[in-house]
């Protein structure tokens, strides 16, 4: 059953509140309802129109069995962005992005890997058996920066299927390797970004922390309707 959008929830959440006029892309006109005082406002007719279309294609990527990497960096959102994909099983990103995260994966992969073995030794003991407790000490504050740069990301499993960008502008490095590996990017954007930089355009707030979060709890229903058809199809196959 497809996710159904209430434009009256994307109203009452302040989806529709654009940027001040002055700061427009000339590119979002066509999802811009009005002005109000000095500011836009953005049509949610479009927004629903564009989430109509976005939620079923999340839904599709998981069904076969490919991640969604959640990108948001935004001071105030990358709580509720996290918490979101780590209650979904999805990777993400909410910390500063890192150059080559997609485009250079070996070296990414590397650190990766040397995180976990970390982790692990610190898990079994090894690590106390074999250092003193400031040496202990010292290997897990590594731990613990290295997992501020790639805990959301460890359990990615090679080319997600899809990213789900929180602010065009903020992550414009992530959307750009998307864009030179070919994977398709759903964003939320504002009045202030370029729409032509998206392949799934849901025109909205992307600073409203109330907005943010209809918007990702819609995409949520959408990936864990995926994972149910994932599901169903392992389950044929056996």
């Amino acid at each position: 059953m497809a996710v159904s959008v209430d434009i009256k929830a994307l109203f009452e959440a302040g989806v529709h509140f654009g940027h001040k006029t002055s700061r427009w892309h000339p590119k979002m006109a066509p999802y811009i309802h009005s002005k109000r005082q000095d500011s836009h406002i953005i049509d949610l007719t479009k927004t629903v129109e564009g989430l109509d279309v976005a939620l079923p294609f999340l839904t599709s990527v998981v069904a076969s069995g490919k991640q969604v990497l959640f990108v948001g960096t935004k001071k105030h959102t990358k709580d509720i962005v996290k918490l979101t994909a780590e209650s979904l099983g999805q990777p993400y990103v909410t910390e500063r992005w890192l150059g080559g995260i997609l485009t250079n994966i070996s070296t990414v992969g590397q650190q990766i890997k040397k995180l976990k073995d970390l982790e692990k030794r610190m898990a079994t003991g090894d690590l106390e058996k074999r250092y003193n407790k400031l040496e202990v000490q010292r290997f897990q504050e590594e731990i613990d920066a290295l997992n501020l740069k790639y805990g959301g990301i460890k359990d990615l499993n090679g080319k997600p299927g899809a990213l789900f960008v929180i602010d065009v502008i903020g992550d414009a490095n992530a959307i750009k390797e998307a864009r030179t590996l070919g994977i398709p990017v759903i964003a939320i954007v504002d009045t202030n970004a370029d729409p032509t930089l998206v392949d799934y355009v849901i025109p909205g707030n992307d600073d409203a922390i109330k907005g943010v979060q209809l918007l990702l709890d819609y995409a949520a229903a959408a990936i864990r309707e995926g994972k149910g058809a994932e599901k169903t199809v392992v389950t044929e196959e056996k």
